[in-house]
């Protein structure tokens, strides 16, 4: 695979019920990974906003490559994040960054110009 095509996508916008991503297009809530990324399915794993994102909603990114990870916590920080997630990416020395849905977005954009990174976005609250 071409270093391009391993790439992280990049955000483009966001905005409340609204994730504009390179090559994706437009979705509510996306996860996104070096090389893709596609719709973030909450009921694929039973995600809820407490007790929040659990390791099973990051273990894709993971596969696909991930050396940071970029959690987002819906624009009103509605959205929770496991500790049991937290001691998951620690165990496997991957670099986690919490943040508010917009604060996100900058920080993986960021780190995406330079690493493999992957990140969990939700648009609404």
């Amino acid at each position: 695979m071409s270093e391009d095509a391993k790439r992280s996508p990049r955000i483009l916008a966001v905005a409340w019920g609204r994730i504009e991503v390179e090559s994706l297009g437009v979705v509510k809530d996306v996860k996104l990974y070096p090389g893709g990324g596609r719709e973030w399915d909450w009921s694929e794993t039973g995600t809820r906003h407490s007790p929040g994102i659990q390791p099973a909603d990051i273990e894709e990114l993971l596969l696909h490559g991930a050396a940071a990870v970029v959690l987002s916590r819906g624009m009103d920080l509605q959205l929770q994040v496991s500790r049991l997630t937290l001691e998951f990416l620690e165990e496997r020395d991957v670099r986690a960054y919490v943040a508010e849905t917009t604060e996100a977005v900058q920080i993986y954009n960021e780190l995406a110009a330079t690493q493999l990174v992957g990140g969990l976005f939700h648009s609404t609250c």
